[in-house]
């Protein structure tokens, strides 16, 4: 029995390996690539490069205008996610508290809406924003808001089913309102989920091409995404360019990451076990 358990684990750690250096070959092939000219990657993407091509990396940080469009795609996606979890949270806990029909036609309209595919909406959408003169850095955010609130109500609705309704009850009775019952009692016991919610908005707004590009008109507001599609023409594609400013790109999420993976990871668990 004992054999065979150490030949299961033996397996499993073995094919954990090998997916592993499977996920992270994409990541291998952009690194290599990146201090390459455009002749080499086209001869050999696996190999190793001679020399190491550094004016990849500076062209592309210039053509980028790489701190401004960090910047853009930081305020985005931090403005999105926040008011995407200030709204969903304050929605889910007034229908999840309230046991009326309305209550639970509007929570199905909003787990509808996640089964609608943005490409059903995106035409009359942008027409109608675009009427309204909101085809820009706040119609953009506008729209996110719209897009992640639905998932986002969605999980907090099935947390917030599992707080005692007896804590509302107590914080009334010492004198609380709703607000300060919410925000004072029940959205710290949400902190898991949120961080959750978070983590769920900010990788799908961060690495967002479509909708950028159809409500951005170039006004300096640009995404590392939307900006990036620069290095590909009609008739050129520069590859070696694309990969360093790529590279460029996922240092400061790399970064961000390593000093927040404790708070990340506790709060994907705890959230999982919520």
């Amino acid at each position: 029995m004992k054999k065979r358990k150490s030949a299961v684990r033996w397996t499993l750690e073995i094919a954990g390996i090998l997916l592993a250096l499977l996920w992270l070959s994409p990541f291998y092939l952009m690194i290599v690539n990146a201090f390459k000219t455009k002749r080499e990657i086209f001869t050999n993407t696996t190999k190793l490069p001679e020399v190491l091509v550094l004016d990849n990396f500076k062209q592309a940080f210039e053509e980028l205008s790489f701190l401004q469009t960090f910047f853009n795609s930081i305020l985005i996606t931090g403005l999105s996610v926040a008011f995407i979890i200030f709204f969903s949270s304050m929605a889910a806990y007034a229908l999840s508290r309230n046991n009326s029909k309305l209550s639970g036609i509007i929570f199905f309209v909003f787990i509808a809406a996640m089964l609608i595919p943005f490409q059903a909406v995106m035409v009359p959408l942008v027409a109608l924003f675009g009427k309204a003169s909101a085809l820009n850095f706040y119609g953009l955010i506008f729209m996110y808001i719209g897009f992640g609130c639905s998932l986002s109500i969605f999980l907090y609705h099935g947390a917030l089913k599992g707080i005692s309704k007896s804590l509302d009850e107590a914080a009334t009775i010492d004198g609380c309102n709703k607000l300060q019952v919410f925000w004072h009692i029940i959205f710290p016991l949400l902190k898991p989920i949120s961080v959750t919610v978070g983590i769920l908005n900010v990788i799908w707004i961060w690495n967002d091409f479509l909708l950028p590009s159809l409500v951005i008109s170039g006004d300096g507001t640009d995404t590392i995404p939307l900006k990036l599609f620069l290095f590909f023409g009609q008739y050129t594609k520069q590859w070696h360019l694309a990969l360093a400013g790529l590279t460029i790109s996922i240092i400061p999420v790399i970064i961000a990451y390593f000093f927040a993976q404790r708070q990340i990871i506790k709060g994907v668990s705890d959230g999982a076990v919520k």
